[in-house]
């Protein structure tokens, strides 16, 4: 909203409001540093591993703490954020981003390079959450798509960008330039926040506002619990999976029994009797699950059936990448003029005939068939993405933007944590093997088809969500055709 001021002569007139353009500048830069710090990390494992004389199960840690502390806490800080303003919690979150950056470049010892690591994440959950829930203040409405996507392209960037920028960095100036790079984007994100950003309200005190630390501990402790589950080796004793899952199951439990009897709460449990929040969580979960699949299983795929090496290797996961990046921002343009429903349900539509073909065309037409399904499948994740954030965002309160955009960050880290570990060992299973890098090729085929077979499935359940929301959706609008 433009703010006013009185001239000389008594007269109100308006004040323009800085341009949008420098807020999603800051905003896209949040989103780029937040994923980069993911993605770069991994290529520099086994470097980290030697530098520290440092175990595998030891080093995975590195990355795992940034995962951690993003997962537990990002719907926590977007609560936080709209009670002690947006803003301001957004430019503490960059500070710490950088700062910890700099902590990790110059860590001394493994052990404080993980503390700091989890501090990068941190500020990367403040990041990712309050970037999207800031978008509603700071773009035009009927921009919003546009911003979504943009949002979206940064992240593929973020993705694509920080295995090759990462391993250039560390062969010509050592590991530490890794975490260095971070520090001038930081500086800059931070002057674009000062400079473009606006104060905005929930800054109140009062009663309404107080923030939920219990809720917020239960919350932490049981998605910490889930994400450990879900990413313990092989290696580990069976107990270790189960207990976790058992006390996910039981923190979850008591996480929603003090939701329903404090006030406020951290989350809104009558917000989720709302089908179309319900269904934009539970559908970006799956896809988010799906998208994983590529991941998890392109590599093995594309060496243990056509013996590609690892440039080929490299070459070929980069084209789904590189079509998120060339799609995300036409992808927003779309939702904006056709609208967020209509969308949606036509990029699950795209996924799932991605997922056919991966599963099919990729055993009987070879590399290209592969390529055909990532062609296929991924700009429907863009479109899919763009329209679902939209729709999430479309009608939340303005004091409830930042949990609420934690909600959608969270279901889409649990749906890769998940798919990760999951669609793994669905992965296995198919091929009949527990170690894929040994075994034949037509078992890696055919656990090919079973995988994807099963990511085309979890997109068919999201397509009846999101088909059954905009069924319910119609009838509400218009009750007097409901039979």
């Amino acid at each position: 909203m433009p703010k006013s001021a009185t001239r000389d002569d008594g007269r109100v007139h308006e004040k323009p409001t800085p341009p949008f353009h420098g807020a999603l500048a800051c905003l896209s830069l949040c989103i780029l540093l937040s994923s980069l710090g993911t993605s770069i990390a991994n290529v520099a494992l086994p470097t980290l591993a030697a530098a520290f004389s440092a175990s595998f199960e030891q080093v995975q840690w590195i990355v795992l703490a940034y995962l951690l502390a993003m997962t537990t806490l990002v719907v926590s800080v977007g609560r936080l954020g709209d009670i002690v303003g947006r803003r301001r919690l957004l430019l503490s979150g960059l500070l710490l981003f950088t700062l910890a950056s700099a902590c990790c470049a110059v860590a001394p010892t493994f052990g404080l390079l993980v503390a700091a690591r989890a501090a990068q994440g941190l500020g990367a959950a403040i990041m990712a959450a309050l970037g999207m829930a800031i978008i509603g203040e700071a773009v035009p409405r009927e921009r919003t798509g546009s911003a979504m996507g943009l949002l979206g392209t940064m992240s593929a960037v973020g993705t694509a960008l920080g295995p090759s920028l990462g391993g250039l960095m560390i062969s010509a100036f050592g590991w530490r330039s890794i975490f260095l790079l971070n520090i001038p984007l930081g500086l800059l994100a931070l002057y674009l926040a000062r400079r473009f950003l606006r104060e905005d309200g929930g800054k109140s005190r009062d009663a309404r506002n107080r923030f939920d630390s219990l809720g917020t501990f239960l919350l932490a402790a049981t998605l910490a619990a889930y994400a450990l589950a879900m990413t313990t080796g092989r290696s580990a004793p069976a107990w270790t999976g189960a207990s976790l899952l058992l006390a996910t199951v039981i923190g979850g439990a008591l996480f929603l029994l003090v939701e329903a009897r404090i006030s406020p709460p951290l989350i809104q449990l009558a917000a989720f009797r709302s089908e179309g929040l319900s269904a934009n969580l539970a559908t970006s979960a799956l896809v988010a699950t799906v998208m994983m699949t590529t991941f998890v299983v392109g590599p093995f795929y594309l060496s243990g059936v056509f013996a590609l090496d690892e440039a080929e290797i490299g070459a070929v996961m980069a084209i789904g990448p590189v079509l998120s990046v060339l799609s995300g921002v036409f992808a927003g343009r779309i939702v904006d003029r056709l609208g967020a429903p209509r969308l949606i349900l036509i990029g699950l539509t795209e996924m799932a005939v991605g997922a056919i073909v991966l599963s099919t065309m990729g055993p009987a037409f070879g590399v290209a068939g592969y390529i055909a399904g990532i062609v296929i499948l991924t700009p429907g994740y863009q479109l899919f993405q763009a329209a679902n954030n939209t729709a999430a965002m479309a009608s939340v309160p303005a004091d409830r933007r930042g949990v609420t955009s934690g909600l959608v960050n969270l279901s889409r880290n649990l749906g890769l944590i998940t798919g990760a570990s999951a669609m793994g060992a669905i992965f296995r299973f198919a091929a009949g093997t527990g170690d894929i890098a040994k075994a034949p090729p037509e078992a890696v085929a055919f656990g090919m088809q079973a995988t994807f077979g099963t990511a085309a499935l979890l997109i068919v359940v999201a397509i009846i969500l999101a088909a059954g929301t905009r069924i319910l959706a119609g009838r509400a609008a218009h009750p007097q055709d409901a039979p």
